[in-house]
């Protein structure tokens, strides 16, 4: 059994104060993985259904091989890790604003960092997605800036409404969209996760970027108390 609560790292950053902390659930007898912005929490190993929903729900939605897919945000990893469990999936591009957490993943700070670091297919690069979804290059990975992905699945802010700065917004506009759609290949996937229920007025703005959209409403069970959650992930596709 492991400590019941022990900070793993404290790094100051130009957004704030950066910690990973690990606990016990003595309730589930489990570590339980969290990464704090200041005092909000980011991200917990506790609460992953929707981040894997993410990659399993967009990828489903292409029926060919050797995909290229990016990620927007790292976190602790389970998006990533669901994509790479796709067999279909031959391009893994990893971007994340925090370098810390790129490194907490490759120190084997996080469970899932080895297998994220080690993967052939999966470059985790510490960059800017939001400013690169707006950008005339075509590609978002930088290794490969002229090549358009399959699929784009993002993972960073709380919901289109609320985010964690308030440069995020421009993306969550049908100018934004339309410039993120840009980024992918004819039929290609965007797809967004949102703690919040589907919001009718980001629907409309995802409708002018591309020529089908939903949004799946992911439900869970609290882990802790007798309480389902709810997420969204939102799926859209561009004109093939």
């Amino acid at each position: 059994m492991s400590l019941l609560f022990k900070e793993l790292d404290y790094r100051p950053t130009p957004m704030g104060v950066l910690s990973l902390r690990r606990r016990r659930e003595l309730s589930l007898d489990i570590d339980v993985y969290e990464i704090k912005l200041d005092e909000e929490y980011l991200m917990s190993s506790l609460f992953t259904d929707a981040e894997i929903a993410l990659a399993d729900l967009g990828l489903a939605e292409l029926d060919r091989d050797n995909l290229d897919v990016v990620v927007g945000g790292l976190g602790l990893g389970y998006t990533a890790k669901a994509a790479l469990d796709n067999p279909k999936t031959g391009k893994l591009t990893v971007l994340d604003t925090l370098p810390e957490v790129i490194e907490w993943h490759q120190e084997g700070l996080l469970p899932l960092g080895e297998q994220l670091s080690n993967d052939p297919r999966c470059a985790l690069v510490h960059g800017d997605f939001f400013g690169a979804s707006l950008s005339d290059t075509p590609g978002m990975n930088p290794d490969a800036p002229e090549k358009r992905h399959d699929a784009i699945l993002l993972d960073v802010d709380h919901s289109p409404g609320n985010v964690l700065h308030e440069d995020h917004k421009r993306l969550y506009t049908k100018d934004g969209l339309a410039k993120l759609a840009a980024h992918l290949v004819p039929g290609g996937i965007f797809a967004l996760w949102s703690t919040e229920m589907p919001e009718p007025w980001f629907e409309e703005n995802l409708k002018s970027a591309f020529e089908t959209i939903r949004a799946d409403v992911i439900k869970f069970k609290h882990p802790l108390i007798d309480r389902e959650d709810i997420n969204t992930v939102y799926v859209a596709r561009t004109k093939a």
